[in-house]
């Protein structure tokens, strides 16, 4: 008799497999453009540009898989990396649906959580796109209006201002190093938002580093 499988288990196979399929699925894509437009590979302009992506992004991938998965789960964090956009989108939607249901994401009911908010902001996502796609010419002289640039300059910062007063009023003796951290840096170098998959364990690190002495000092 075939035993079933527990529910992470179905989790990890059921995302070993689409992830894996999706990896193929990208490889194919420049494999049919070759070949259907018969424009052959330049081997060595291809290993040229790995030698100066590929350590890189190698370097984010894992950061972000010890980052992330913690936060999101087995199941929420196969999906996530599939659809991307995680630290503007899906991490913000399972946190905040975490937080709304109290439920950990250590826990079952936590893992099913955190898939379902990211699946569901996956979803709407790709809605918001096809829409975009299809009101983008008529709404462009909208969008353009100097008036709305203001705006569209503040979404982010309101997005991670709101969460972060949650989750700073929590126990801002904690968030106190990793925020003049990243302040600090920040104001020092104001192109650094390019590497924000690099900083986002930095901040990290700095919290736990930070939580560690305030309780040794029994101040928390």
């Amino acid at each position: 008799m075939k035993k079933e499988l527990s529910y992470l288990d179905s989790v990890h196979r059921d995302g070993r497999i689409w992830n894996l399929s999706v990896v193929v699925v990208l490889i194919l894509f420049p494999v049919l453009v070759s070949v259907l437009f018969k424009a052959p590979v330049d081997w060595r302009g291809f290993g040229l540009g790995m030698l100066s992506t590929a350590p890189m992004y190698w370097a984010v991938g894992i950061i972000e898989t010890f980052t992330y998965v913690p936060m999101l789960g087995a199941g929420g964090s196969y999906l996530a990396f599939v659809t991307g956009n995680i630290t503007n989108l899906k991490a913000p939607a399972a946190l905040n649906a975490l937080e709304l249901v109290g439920a950990d994401v250590k826990t079952e009911e936590g893992e099913i959580v955190s898939t379902i908010a990211i699946a569901v902001s996956s979803i709407v996502t790709t809605l918001i796109i096809v829409l975009g796609v299809v009101l983008i010419t008529p709404l462009t002289p909208i969008l353009n209006a100097p008036a709305l640039a203001p705006a569209f300059d503040q979404i982010l910062p309101a997005l991670f201002g709101g969460l972060g007063v949650v989750y700073i009023a929590r126990n801002w003796k904690i968030a106190v190093a990793p925020v003049t951290l990243m302040l600090a840096l920040f104001i020092t170098v104001p192109n650094l938002g390019s590497y924000v998959g690099v900083l986002v364990p930095v901040g990290v690190l700095t919290a736990l580093g930070a939580a560690r002495i305030l309780y040794k000092k029994n101040l928390l």
